[in-house]
């Protein structure tokens, strides 16, 4: 815990610049999600912080950063899918603003995709294609955010129109993170059990004519 003391990251031959492992938003959003499955309620100390912390990480654009996944895409999902578990409002303005970003930023296919140089220069949310992974992200984000209508359809669209005829998807980007700007990594399972996540989430919302999900992930 408050393992912040960034002049660390800064002696010589330091492991990429990152000899810390400081909080970040996404690893907040699992422990709250966590939390949340087993029983504990957003108004117990622990809960409360770690929400005022993930509102206060929020980006000014709504998205929130993802520093183990690529990358804004990422992050965004994990903290709409623990603030939902948590049972914060949909209509509650970092929830919102959070929505219209991930809309925001769909492509014209239908997908979502994210390149790794969003940690440097390139704009957050954006790729040369879309990629199944963040597609399925971006998703999962929405409908914990109360979004289940045309753009999480557009996505499911996407996804079943992408789907080779072996049951897999091809996905030739590095969509999990090392280090920033120093490696990336490509988990193959990420391409597959993300999109029938996705998927299956979308079906059991339309079956049951909601807008809530059940779980945070």
């Amino acid at each position: 815990a408050d393992n912040n003391h960034e002049f660390l990251n800064h002696i010589p031959f330091a492991d990429h610049g990152a000899l810390l492992d400081p909080p970040t938003a996404d690893v907040t959003a699992r422990c709250v999600s966590f939390l949340a499955q087993i029983g504990h309620n957003a108004s117990e100390p622990a809960m409360a912080r770690a929400i005022a912390y993930l509102k206060a990480e929020q980006e000014p654009d709504g998205s929130w950063f993802g520093r183990w996944g690529t990358n804004y895409i990422y992050g965004t999902w994990s903290v709409l899918c623990a603030l939902n578990a948590a049972g914060v409002a949909h209509d509650d303005p970092c929830m919102e603003r959070a929505r219209a970003w991930l809309l925001a930023y769909q492509r014209s296919d239908g997908g979502w995709g994210e390149d790794g140089e969003s940690y440097a220069d390139a704009e957050p949310g954006t790729y040369h294609c879309s990629t199944a992974s963040q597609t399925a992200w971006a998703m999962l984000g929405l409908m914990a955010a109360g979004e289940c209508g045309p753009a999480v359809e557009r996505g499911a669209v996407y996804l079943a129109t992408t789907q080779r005829g072996d049951g897999e998807w091809e996905e030739a980007a590095f969509t999990a993170v090392g280090f920033p700007r120093v490696f990336y990594l490509r988990y193959d399972g990420y391409r597959l059990f993300f999109p029938l996540m996705a998927l299956a989430r979308f079906r059991n919302l339309q079956r049951g004519n909601s807008r809530r999900v059940g779980f945070g992930f």
